[in-house]
C-alpha cells in the first residue's frame, strides 16, 4: 500500500497555484490539503495538518521563501519543501542547501520534471538543474584567501564597498535586510574576516572586485 503524503501548495498566483495543486494530484501517494498564497497562511496550515511536503513560492507577499522554509525546518526537520521559482536562485543555492530544503524547481520545469522531482523526494533524493550541480562541483575546496564567492554574493560585496546600506543591497537583490545580514556574515568567515573592515579589505584585493 502507498503511503500517502500530505501536501501543501504556497504561491501568490491563483493561476499558478492551482496548475500546480492539479499536476500534484496525478502523483500516486500525493494527497494536496490545501493551497495558500502567502508566508503566514502557510505556517497556520503546515502547523494544523502538519504535511510531509511543501511547494513553497519563492517570492511571497509578506516574507521570502528562504526565510519561511526556514522556520519551517527549525520546526519540522523531516518536513520535504521544494522551493518553486521563477527567477534563477543560483546565488543563494549554497543558502537552500544550508536550510536543508528538499528542492529547487524552476517554475517553467516540465510537468515531467516535477513529477521526476517528487518521486525522487519520496525515495529520498533529489534532482538539481545541471548549473547548479555543475557550480557546486566548482566549488570545491577553497582557502580562506582565495574562497569561491557566488554571484549574488559578489554583487552585495561590490555594493558594500561604494557605500551602500544593507537595506539598499536588500531591496536591489530582493531580499530581506535579514537575509542579507546573514549572508554578509557567512562571506566574511568564508574569509576568516573578524569584522566589516578586515572583510572588505580582503575582497578589494580579490578577483572578484570590480
Amino acid at each position: 500500500m502507498i503511503e500517502v503524503v500530505k501536501t501543501l501548495v504556497v504561491d501568490d498566483h491563483p493561476l499558478f497555484a492551482r496548475a500546480t495543486k492539479s499536476l500534484l494530484e496525478e502523483i500516486d501517494g500525493i494527497e494536496v490539503i490545501g493551497v495558500v498564497s502567502n508566508a503566514k497562511q502557510c505556517l497556520e496550515q503546515v502547523e494544523l495538518h502538519q504535511p510531509g511536503l511543501v511547494f513553497l513560492d519563492y517570492q511571497l507577499p509578506d516574507q521570502s521563501g528562504t526565510e519561511v522554509a526556514a522556520q519551517l525546518k527549525d520546526i519540522y526537520p523531516n518536513m520535504h519543501i521544494v522551493i518553486f521559482t521563477g527567477i534563477d536562485v543560483s546565488g543563494i543555492l549554497n543558502k537552500l542547501i544550508e536550510i536543508k530544503v528538499s528542492g529547487v524547481l524552476s517554475k517553467e520545469s516540465s510537468e515531467r520534471t516535477i513529477k521526476n522531482m517528487v518521486n525522487c523526494m519520496l525515495d529520498g533524493h533529489t534532482m538539481l538543474p545541471l548549473s547548479f550541480f555543475h557550480q557546486m562541483q566548482l566549488s570545491g575546496e577553497y582557502t580562506k584567501d582565495d574562497c569561491v564567492l557566488l554571484e549574488e554574493e559578489v554583487l552585495m560585496m561590490n555594493m558594500l564597498v561604494k557605500g551602500a546600506t544593507h537595506e539598499q543591497i536588500a531591496e536591489r537583490i530582493f531580499m530581506s535586510k535579514r537575509t542579507v545580514d546573514n549572508y554578509l556574515r557567512k562571506i566574511y568567515d568564508k574569509w576568516g574576516a573578524k569584522s566589516r573592515t578586515e572583510a572588505l579589505e580582503k575582497f578589494i584585493k580579490s578577483k572578484y572586485y570590480t
